[in-house]
């Protein structure tokens, strides 16, 4: 079957962190070495599950970025250690969800059901129907 949604994000922030660094609310995730992070500006208020929290990925140009640290209100946090240097720039979209992340497998990394996903997604978003 077709995935029929697709849920792109912008990339707010980028930032560089020294090994040992706390990431996020309370600190959850700390840095094993240099770290270069990025923050999304999506987050529980837009209907992506806190369970998502060190567990999700989003993807750039087919690349698996990881999330770290807890899942905030308006944002997340991901690694972004493995696109080159200057690949990623503020502004550029990540994909949430498309096709090399569906509702399923997001559904899956929350502990849910993909129609969960669907349905709590925020009117934050801008829809484009087809």
């Amino acid at each position: 079957m077709e995935q029929v949604v697709s849920l792109e994000v912008a990339v707010v922030q980028t930032r560089t962190l020294p090994a040992r660094t706390k990431v996020g609310y309370s600190g959850v995730h700390v840095t094993e070495g240099v770290t270069r992070l990025a923050t999304i500006a999506a987050g529980y208020a837009d209907g992506l599950p806190r369970a998502l929290s060190g567990r999700g990925a989003v993807y750039y140009r087919g690349i698996r970025l990881p999330i770290v640290g807890r899942v905030s209100m308006d944002s997340i946090t991901i690694d972004v250690s493995a696109l080159p240097e200057d690949a990623l720039s503020l502004g550029n979209l990540v994909e949430v969800i498309g096709p090399h992340q569906s509702l399923e497998d997001i559904a899956r990394d929350a502990g849910t059901i993909s129609y969960e996903i669907l349905t709590g997604l925020g009117h934050r978003y801008y829809r484009h129907y087809r």
